[in-house]
């Protein structure tokens, strides 16, 4: 067990600017100690560069980046005590694996003797003990990237930020490591701060997520909160599969064609009109007549598509156009699940009625 001590990170009015792109429009973000916090977007959205200031490596054009109480804007990288784990893992190749744990120790006046005991409790940690007399060119593109955090971790840092470490890794390797990845957070008395593209990545690894958009930040919630209680019709639309139906609201209510919408879930205002987001294993396909107590969305089944672990009916509605419905692939999911071109009921409850402004105002 590593003794850390983690520390907060408190972010305010951070800016940065190349030429007119605001790759930090006011970035305003608070992290707890000891939390995962993801940073999550699409490419160009200025999750990296928020990192990167963190580290150190980008100099902000304001704001201020504090570490429990020291202001870190003007201190320079190798004096800020952090971890990093890059894309590439920037392993040394002429180096064997307990060299390249141990770097962070050698550099820091560590003794021989303490640096061998540290980089094999930094390999154990990660499941590669015994593995330190090994040339980097011997290991696996997944043990590889242990190595990355056992070197991140073998100084007993109290913040940890890794740049995408997982991306280079195929499906079934990145999946694992994140399951991995988060038991290793519970074992280490550190922040972490993650950045992704990949959006199952954040909400299976993070105690936080915050979503990066144009250079600010548009939402930080909990995985299950981001996911069930968008605040933009972005937020919504770049976590999870969804479609996504124009409604009109006014004072409160909102209306899908003739139809008021039945939602337990605040309404947020904004800009640009709402839309109604739906998910698609949120909807209930119904033997009958949809309850009146939910939304009703039933039309034709157009198309059935078996995808292994589901199955995805694509479902005609008379008005609103093409609606998806996920349903397990079980024997459970298929029972009186409808032919193609036979009519489907299709419920949407209230408190998975999800209602979201275009743009946040």
């Amino acid at each position: 067990m590593f003794a850390n001590k983690s520390q907060t990170i408190d972010i305010s009015n951070l800016c940065k600017s190349y030429g007119s792109v605001n790759a930090l429009d006011d970035v305003s973000l608070n992290i707890s100690a000891g939390e995962f916090l993801t940073l999550l977007g699409p490419s160009g959205s200025g999750k990296t560069t928020l990192l990167m200031a963190l580290a150190g490596f980008v100099r902000p054009d304001g704001g201020s980046i504090r570490f429990g109480d020291r202001e870190m804007i003007t201190t320079p990288p190798h004096k800020r005590g952090l971890g990093m784990v890059f894309q590439s893992y920037a392993l040394f190749p002429f180096m064997t694996v307990a060299e390249n744990v141990a770097y962070p120790l050698k550099i820091r006046g560590v003794s021989k003797s303490d640096q061998k005991i540290r980089a094999e409790r930094a390999l154990e940690t990660v499941e590669l003990g015994g593995y330190g007399n090994r040339r980097i060119n011997q290991l696996s593109g997944g043990q590889k990237q242990r190595v990355a955090l056992a070197r991140a971790m073998v100084f007993e840092p109290q913040i940890i930020l890794m740049d995408e470490p997982l991306s280079a890794l195929d499906k079934k390797l990145r999946e694992h490591m994140q399951i991995e990845l988060k038991a290793l957070h519970q074992k280490l008395d550190a922040t972490i701060v993650y950045v992704t593209h990949d959006q199952r990545e954040a909400l299976t690894m993070s105690d936080r997520i915050a979503v990066v958009n144009h250079g600010r930040i548009e939402q930080v919630e909990t995985p299950e909160r981001l996911y069930r209680q968008p605040h933009s019709f972005f937020v919504a639309d770049f976590i999870g599969e969804s479609i996504s139906l124009p409604v009109t609201v006014a004072k409160g209510t909102a209306q899908l064609g003739e139809r008021v919408l039945k939602s337990d879930l605040p309404i947020a205002l904004g800009s640009g009109g709402h839309r109604l987001v739906v998910r698609p294993e949120l909807l209930e396909v119904t033997p009958g007549d949809v309850p009146e107590t939910a939304n009703d969305l039933s039309g034709y089944v157009h198309d059935i598509i078996y995808q292994g672990d589901s199955v995805l009916v694509i479902v005609q509605h008379d008005s609103v156009g093409q609606i998806n419905v996920r349903v397990p692939a079980n024997r459970a999911g298929q029972i009186g699940l409808p032919s193609k071109g036979e009519r489907i009921g299709l419920a949407l409850h209230p408190e998975d009625t999800i209602i979201v402004p275009e743009h946040i105002s």
